[in-house]
């Protein structure tokens, strides 16, 4: 009797964990809700929370941080490998600190940024140099914005706005008005600088702003950030940030192929390749690893795509487990086969099993519903962000997915309302 208990008892834990994760139907703006998928996997609350500490305080504490103070008021976050500060790490890391509460973190980040990064006057006004020297000298070929840095510092400082108040050292509602208003102005600009980041008529991020910048990046698409923007920027055009979002979820569909899940790393406005002759551009490489995180936030905040989105998270990760959820590599043709030429990255030249994208596939499981979707948060749950075989090691850009991935998925990546 006892033998055929055990035997019953290892059948339901082999079908429970044959079953896929569930989505849910509504979104964060309507219900105040996130889901907490390693909770709906079994782990505890006390583990859970264990674990995201822990993956925190890799980040910014540990002995391979890449977040560095600077007396006592200033801190930046580095991509040592590149051995640089760069807009898209430092608004991640107010998007971060924000969530996690920790006022301290974000002001340190944002005087830093302000400071040697944002340029307060002339025809690039609000806008911020996309890289610099870790001592706050600009790098020569930086010192123009790249649009996904906006994108997030605006919604993080919105995001204090609301949970800290106005009345401090720091006025976020203000700052993030004053980067808006900047760019409004530069809305007619022939030059390079002098345009908005978001291409008003298309109602898509650019790449880069400027007429001559004529293309995107599927990874800078976060259209539930519009209606951030919408319900708390209080510029008047809380219609217009509406329309952005949807026209960016459309935008999607056009961008990722059907058969794979796949996004090139650049695109037209209209998705069809650039065909630009670079390495960089027409495949799945280092930029295109966050667009499965980035549909899952949508889903989980706004869920106003989810026929769509639930249909994505499903190919792609249909697509990644094909190729072997223990070794599938970081860059592809978006047909599925293998690129030519591989990225390097760190000053290395290898397809690997990476660790950022173990991540961001497992956030996909927010909107996905098929069999497999829990074996890829049980990857990212047992995963490790350490060197690799060949000596690489990124702290930055994989600790940072990472991050963001365990936050999706243990329900503390939120909409931040006003504090009553």
């Amino acid at each position: 009797m006892k033998r055929f208990m055990t035997i019953m008892m290892s059948c339901v834990a082999m079908s429970v964990a044959a079953q896929s994760l569930k989505t849910w139907e509504k979104g964060g703006f309507e219900t105040g809700e996130y889901r907490n998928v390693f909770a709906e996997m079994g782990y505890s609350q006390k583990e859970i929370d264990q674990k995201l500490k822990d993956v925190f305080n890799e980040v910014f504490f540990g002995p391979n941080k890449v977040y560095f103070e600077v007396g006592d008021s200033l801190a930046y976050i580095s991509d040592l490998k590149n051995d640089d500060v760069r807009t898209e790490g430092m608004s991640y890391g107010l998007m971060i600190a924000v969530q996690f509460d920790r006022q301290d973190i974000f002001d340190k980040i944002w005087r830093w940024g302000k400071k040697y990064m944002q340029n307060q006057d002339g025809p690039m006004k609000g806008f911020f140099a996309w890289s610099c020297k870790r001592d706050g000298s600009r790098n020569r070929w930086a010192f123009g914005p790249a649009s996904d840095g906006e994108l997030y510092y605006v919604t993080s400082l919105l995001f204090a706005s609301n949970r800290w108040g106005n009345d401090g050292d720091i006025n976020y509602l203000a700052e993030a008005q004053f980067i808006m208003n900047c760019a409004m102005e530069k809305e007619n600009g022939d030059s390079p600088w002098t345009s908005h980041f978001i291409n008003i008529e298309k109602k898509l991020i650019t790449f880069v702003p400027g007429k001559n910048r004529s293309y995107t990046d599927p990874s800078y698409h976060l259209p539930a950030f519009y209606e951030v923007w919408a319900r708390w920027l209080g510029d008047g055009k809380s219609d217009f940030w509406r329309e952005c979002a949807k026209e960016s979820r459309e935008y999607l569909h056009r961008s990722i192929n059907e058969q794979t899940g796949l996004n090139p790393d650049y695109n037209n406005y209209d998705g069809t390749l650039l065909h630009n002759g670079q390495i960089i551009g027409d495949a799945f490489r280092f930029d295109s690893w966050r667009v499965p995180m980035n549909i899952a936030l949508d889903y989980s905040w706004a869920c106003a795509d989810k026929e769509w989105q639930q249909n994505y998270g499903n190919t792609i990760q249909t697509f990644f487990y094909n190729q072997g959820i223990d070794t599938f590599v970081d860059q592809f043709n978006i047909d599925g086969t293998l690129p030519e030429q591989i990225l390097p990255a760190g000053g290395k030249t290898k397809l690997r099993h990476s660790v950022g994208l173990v991540a961001t596939l497992a956030a996909a499981t927010i909107e996905s519903n098929n069999e497999h979707n829990r074996e890829f948060v049980e990857r990212l749950w047992n995963s490790k962000n350490e060197p690799y075989d060949d000596g690489y090691f990124d702290a930055y850009y994989d600790g940072l997915l990472r991050l963001f991935a365990f936050m999706h998925l243990s329900g503390n990546y939120r909409i931040i309302f006003p504090q009553k």
